[in-house]
């Protein structure tokens, strides 16, 4: 169950990861709203790709870093998807 403080926290590290993904995509100007979709759902796709090699993310450093994989993955799948970009 999600407390409180643990809803913000996700929001706050969902909107750090899906900022940084936007910077380095090149896909700036989502928004506050789908920047934190993109950030969690980015930490879910990074995690479990990540976890396809057998590496597990600590602590929040590992978290942002993870979850920028995984964001910048699913912003490049969906370039592709929308033909933005190429391989």
């Amino acid at each position: 169950m999600i407390t409180g403080m643990g809803l913000l926290y996700m929001l706050l590290v969902g909107l750090v990861i899906g900022f940084i993904a936007s910077a380095i995509m090149g896909d700036g100007g989502f928004g506050l709203l789908w920047s934190i979709v993109l950030g969690i759902v980015g930490s879910l796709v990074g995690g479990f790709v990540v976890g396809l090699f057998g590496f597990t993310a600590y602590g929040l450093l590992g978290q942002i870093i993870v979850g920028v994989i995984g964001a910048c993955l699913v912003l490049f799948i969906a370039g592709m998807i929308r033909g933005r970009r190429t391989i």
